[in-house]
């Protein structure tokens, strides 16, 4: 299949576990991200200062952004993104624990990664 059959457009897909060792500082960076952003509405500032103080996974959620993730790769532009973030009980030593669960299909993309249509050299 040439260049120009193939689509140009790539699903990426990161998921993350992290550990949050500080919840003040964590809510206190997010309160400053939402506090910086001009185009917020006051109403919307208003829940999401209060989410970011009861929930690490909200306060996370407001200092993710993805377009920050390739804004600086060369030849790319993000066309659409979405993301969430949610507590989690994570035992990594857990049998239950399995981080590839969801990807049931993603053999088939492994394969194409190695046949060359895709991979991770961006």
């Amino acid at each position: 299949m040439s260049t120009s059959e193939t689509s140009r457009f790539v699903r990426l897909r990161v998921e993350l576990v992290v550990e949050v060792d500080d919840s003040g500082e964590l809510a206190s960076s997010a309160l400053r991200r939402i506090a910086e952003d001009e185009h917020m509405p006051a109403e919307e500032r208003l829940h999401a200062e209060t989410a970011v103080k009861e929930d690490d996974a909200e306060a996370l959620a407001y200092l993710v952004d993805p377009f920050d993730l390739v804004s600086k790769l060369p030849g790319v532009e993000l066309s659409q993104a979405s993301w969430s973030s949610e507590q989690i009980d994570y035992d990594p030593d857990s049998p239950d624990w399995d981080p590839d669960e969801d990807d049931d299909d993603d053999e088939a993309d492994e394969d194409v990664a190695r046949d060359g249509a895709g991979g991770r050299g961006l």
